[in-house]
């Protein structure tokens, strides 16, 4: 081959090559493509956190490949590389497990793709952003609730969720917050994994093995919701139950005067679209805080959210 043939035909291979970095991190559209891990579409806070995503998306002309990690850290490993292989602009992770997430997490560092964290926290790995609720506030309002509708005195109980650190962070700002309160034990804290049947088996077990618990704080709705099955399976009417998300269920159920009194609302859709919001000035080169909190308040059956469901 000749010297300028080899010359034209080393530069096809690189234009080539550039073409097809180029098109994996951009669509077809042309779009800068970015890849998002839900934690799961089956509660209605993730819902609203992906409209809130898609949202933001359109208007930064970002293309979102959207996958459910269902619970499950291996799919959401698997999901990962995926979004690795398909050169994505960038990641967001809303963890199914806050330390088993952490190798994931490199891999995409190694393969320099930002990465984002949404709701849930990360253990492991370099993360651009996490944005979330302020968790732990969230856990002292609920706390600061049942203190006051107990009068400062009783027994307590939590339905958490170890395996995350959001509700872990609204776990330990409950504790803290309580702490404040001499005459209120916590006397149990259980795994509820925050899903409905497995809450309802704990608050069960927890209501059984000590029946002078009067209130329980649950780290989400799905965890409220089964403790109210629970509660109200042994005719428990006097218990106060505090909530986690403010989903429609759960509001419904404040509303009808329910053991369900209050529930920490969220606000998933303003996440969502500054989770979005985040990752885009960060790929316009600015700098983005390493943690943004979306604020979080308190709602029963004074709220107007509530008083306007039919």
């Amino acid at each position: 081959m000749s010297g300028w043939l080899r010359v034209a035909f080393f530069g096809l291979i690189a234009l080539c090559c550039f073409g097809n970095i180029a098109c994996q991190r951009d669509g077809a559209s042309g779009k800068k493509r970015i890849g998002v891990t839900l934690l799961t579409r089956e509660h209605a806070f993730y819902r609203d956190l992906e409209a809130g995503m898609r949202e933001a998306a359109e208007r930064n002309g970002f293309e979102l490949i959207v996958a459910s990690g269902d619970f499950d850290l291996a799919k959401q490993q698997s999901q990962i590389e995926n979004f690795i292989v398909q050169g994505v602009a960038a990641i967001v992770v809303c963890p199914a497990d806050t330390r088993g997430i952490g190798p994931a997490i490199e891999r995409a560092n190694s393969a320099n793709i930002p990465v984002f964290t949404a709701d849930i926290a990360a253990q492991g790995g370099r993360v651009v952003a996490h944005i979330a609720s302020d968790n732990v506030e969230g856990g002292r309002l609920a706390a600061r609730y049942i203190a006051q509708a107990l009068n400062g005195q009783g027994k307590v109980g939590i339905i958490g969720q170890p395996e995350v650190q959001s509700t872990i962070d609204r776990e330990r700002g409950f504790k803290e917050e309580m702490q404040k309160y001499p005459g209120i034990r916590i006397v149990s804290v259980l795994n509820g994994a925050g899903v409905r049947d497995r809450a309802l088996k704990a608050a069960d077990d927890m209501l059984q093995s000590d029946p002078e618990i009067k209130a329980i704080f649950a780290i989400n709705d799905d965890s409220a919701l089964g403790a109210l099955s629970a509660a109200e399976a042994r005719g428990r009417t006097d218990l106060i139950i505090v909530g986690y998300d403010a989903t429609a269920e759960a509001l419904r159920a404040i509303k009808r005067g329910s053991a369900l009194r209050a529930d920490v609302a969220q606000d998933p859709r303003a996440m969502g679209q500054q989770t979005i919001e985040t990752v885009a000035k960060h790929l316009r080169g600015e700098q983005v805080p390493a943690a943004i909190t979306i604020p979080v308040r308190i709602v029963d059956a004074r709220s107007a959210e509530v008083a306007a469901l039919p």
